[in-house]
């Protein structure tokens, strides 16, 4: 990794990509949806302040453990422009998520015992499959799963329209 002297308080985007690890592509989309800024020189270069490097590493950390770039937005435009976020900035912002994370591992935790579930079952029940059917929306008018419609007659070109037949309804896991 290349390093930056002190003395030098802007970075191209080259020397932020490199020191960062981020891909030039990112740091102009990051910079385009407003995590990150620049300021032009007269030559239209971007130059960032090196406080930049601080606030890259803390999208990409943000990013990992799936917070939205809106969220991360709206953290950084809590921080003050021009300094470098401190551990007590990095703490009081992820303290903030950490319920919104916990729900997430909950969320997936549930999915996870569900699919457990769902593939000893083996019906995959379009009506009353807790992941084909989360809240049971469709169970109040039926139980089991429905077969797809099967298609009679032929299909190439300029033959009739296949006409359909509805099965009878299969009850699962023994309804």
């Amino acid at each position: 990794m290349p390093q930056i002297p002190e003395k030098i308080q802007e970075l191209t985007v080259g020397q932020l990509a490199a020191r960062s690890g981020a891909a030039v592509s990112a740091l102009h989309f990051y910079e385009s949806k407003g995590l990150i800024h620049s300021r032009r020189t007269s030559g239209n270069q971007r130059r960032f302040s090196r406080d930049t490097l601080r606030r890259v590493a803390f999208v990409r950390a943000s990013q990992r453990v799936g917070i939205p770039l809106a969220t991360i937005r709206e953290a950084l435009a809590e921080l003050p422009e021009g300094r470098t976020p401190t551990e007590d900035d990095w703490a009081r912002l992820s303290q903030s998520w950490r319920s919104e994370l916990d729900e997430r591992i909950k969320q997936l935790n549930r999915l996870r015992d569900h699919l457990t579930d769902c593939i000893g079952c083996g019906c995959l029940s379009l009506e009353t499959c807790v992941l084909s059917n989360p809240d049971d929306a469709f169970g109040e008018r039926s139980a089991g799963s429905r077969l797809l419609v099967e298609r009679r007659g032929s299909t190439a070109k300029g033959a009739a329209r296949p006409s359909r037949a509805r099965e009878p309804e299969v009850p699962c896991c023994g309804d």
